[in-house]
């Protein structure tokens, strides 16, 4: 018997006939996410602290192949037993203490709905300057830091997702499916144009990384290295949490793998390589380095300019729904089923970036990575390594799924609260606070000791590792075998 508390009809298992996704279309999926203007910039921020471009490619490269490994694991129990993500926490925070995990998720979700609605809004405000002949401006609203035409634009894309928001998931597939090799293509004719207007590729290709014999921070590789591998994991920790809410739609187990696997490490390495490539060229075309690809379409000539705007448009609602829109629709909803739907949980995210106000994240390199992405790293990490050790090691991948749907069964623990997650996960996220206040309030704290800093550098591989050894020693011979075979609610 289910518990109208714990379920909805967007959190039940889904059937075999909703199963309809095959490796093709989480390709798709990954394509459309990984071509967005945020991963695009990434290997700027590690050119900028002195990679030199191979090595920014590779540290971008690197970081998804190891966030592949939880994305692929944690998929496994949505493809298998047809649950979202915020249904799976409570096989190991309980039916109630999953809430915890899946507040957590949403809210960063909220967060980057926000940053990429902000960019999607940064190219409107660009192609109305770029129609009316002359920049759009004015004085900054007080509180705000942006004027008017900017938060204007800013909603006015927020209103144009607002559609999908609507009309669900299915929509949301779609447009993944077909817009993808749409993305394909204009990344090569990005690459074609960028080439042919400088003659060649420019000179970031030949610049030399300042790490090595020689350059200003000659041996100071590892100090950049481990911090900016944590970034570049964190920048899609978020879905290694919440990735069942994409596979529990599967045909079949190989397919959320076999997409998973050809859709994520590959196009974010070639994205950045591309990135740095038409960068280096624009030093030659337009005399500095353009990261930002709105700036560089702005610069774009005749119909090129309109072209470059509008598929940089679709190409971020594509990616911001799939990635920052599911997720948290299905986490809110978990909070309250009873009240909050799947479409309602949306229409909750949608605000809540609107709140966290996403244009200051990205006042500075320093706020984006070191205490945005990293930051959030160490809160998410400490839940992947807790779900993995529940789902593979005590559970081995066997759910008693209708007992994830009631207050009476084995997942309700104390009053519907795992106490063993809930300290597995304070310990795991607890060596990384000091680091982390350290980041985000330098003048409130100037400095912390060496060894915390040094935490909060590898802070979700820390996390994982503390939380998932420290859960798996707490539930030693305390989960109980399956009496029967697991059966949907």
């Amino acid at each position: 018997m289910t518990d109208p508390t714990l379920s909805n009809p967007d959190l039940i298992p889904t059937t075999a006939a909703q199963r309809t996704w095959r490796w093709y279309h989480f390709a798709a999926l990954w394509v459309g996410m990984v071509m967005c203007i945020p991963a695009y910039t990434l290997a700027a921020s590690l050119i900028e602290s002195g990679m030199s471009w191979r090595q920014a490619v590779g540290t971008v490269f690197l970081g998804n192949l190891i966030v592949l490994l939880p994305m692929l694991l944690i998929g496994h129990a949505g493809a298998k037993h047809g649950i979202p993500y915020a249904v799976l926490a409570r096989a190991s925070f309980g039916t109630r203490g999953a809430r915890l995990p899946a507040l957590l998720r949403a809210l960063v979700a909220c967060g980057w709905y926000g940053i990429q609605t902000w960019f999607g809004g940064q190219m409107i405000y660009t192609l109305a300057g770029v129609l009316l002949g002359r920049p759009l401006g004015g004085d900054a609203l007080p509180g705000l830091g942006i004027n008017a035409a900017q938060f204007g634009c800013f909603l006015a894309f927020w209103a144009l997702q607002f559609w999908f928001v609507v009309h669900g998931i299915e929509s949301i597939r779609k447009l993944e499916t077909w817009t993808a090799p749409i993305k394909i293509l204009i990344c090569f004719v990005l690459l074609w144009w960028a080439w042919e207007q400088a003659g060649g590729f420019g000179p970031i290709l030949d610049q030399p990384s300042q790490f090595e014999e020689g350059g200003k921070r000659a041996g100071q590789f590892s100090a950049v290295f481990w911090p900016s591998l944590t970034a570049m994991v964190g920048f899609w920790a978020t879905l290694a949490l919440n990735i069942p809410d994409f596979t529990r739609f599967a045909k079949s187990q190989r397919d959320q793998v076999v997409g998973q696997a050809i859709g994520l490490p590959a196009p974010m390495g070639l994205l950045a390589a591309l990135a740095v490539f038409v960068t280096s060229a624009t030093v030659v075309i337009h005399g500095k380095a353009l990261w930002d690809p709105v700036d560089l379409a702005s610069r774009m000539t005749g119909a090129a300019v309109l072209i470059a705007l509008i598929v940089l448009l679709i190409d971020t609602v594509s990616v911001n729904l799939a990635a920052n829109l599911v997720g948290p629709a299905y986490d809110f909803s978990a909070l309250a089923p009873g009240r909050i739907s799947y479409k309602a949980g949306g229409m909750l995210t949608a605000g809540l970036a609107i709140v966290m106000l996403p244009w200051k994240i990205l006042e500075s390199t320093q706020g984006y990575i070191f205490t945005w992405l990293i930051g959030y790293s160490a809160l998410l990490g400490p839940v992947a390594g807790i779900l993995i050790v529940d789902y593979y090691l005590l559970r081995k991948t066997e759910l008693a799924v209708a007992e994830l749907y009631t207050e009476q069964g084995r997942y309700h623990y104390h009053g519907g609260w795992n106490r063993a997650a809930v300290i597995a996960f304070v310990l795991g996220v607890l060596p990384n606070v000091p680091g982390f206040m350290h980041a985000a309030f330098p003048a409130a704290v100037p400095s912390v000791a060496p060894l915390f800093e040094q935490i909060y550098t590898y802070a979700w591989f820390v996390g994982l590792a503390l939380a998932a050894v420290i859960y798996g020693a707490l539930m030693a011979g305390k989960t109980r075998p399956l009496a029967q075979p697991r059966s949907a609610p």
